[in-house]
């Protein structure tokens, strides 16, 4: 979820700032920089990157939640 709530926030103010005269164009230029980094690892679509990348992060939490339960066990072990 964490990868979501950051892009969403950051396209939320993005889209508030593009609110400000002047800054149209800058959160534009923002905005489809960040599409085309999503575009990337979704195969043209940044839905689909956006999916990738959160299911990215998940499996590394997962596995860093496996590895710190292994350790607390092995040091439990060791006391």
């Amino acid at each position: 979820m964490a990868p979501i709530i950051f892009v969403g926030g950051t396209l939320l103010s993005l889209s508030v700032v593009s609110l400000l005269p002047g800054l149209e164009t800058v959160s534009e230029i923002i905005v489809d920089q960040i599409s085309n980094f999503l575009a990337a690892f979704g195969s043209g679509t940044p839905i689909q990157g956006l999916l990738v990348i959160c299911l990215t992060c998940s499996f590394v939490g997962a596995l860093f939640d496996i590895y710190v339960y292994y350790r607390c066990q092995i040091l439990r072990l060791n006391s």
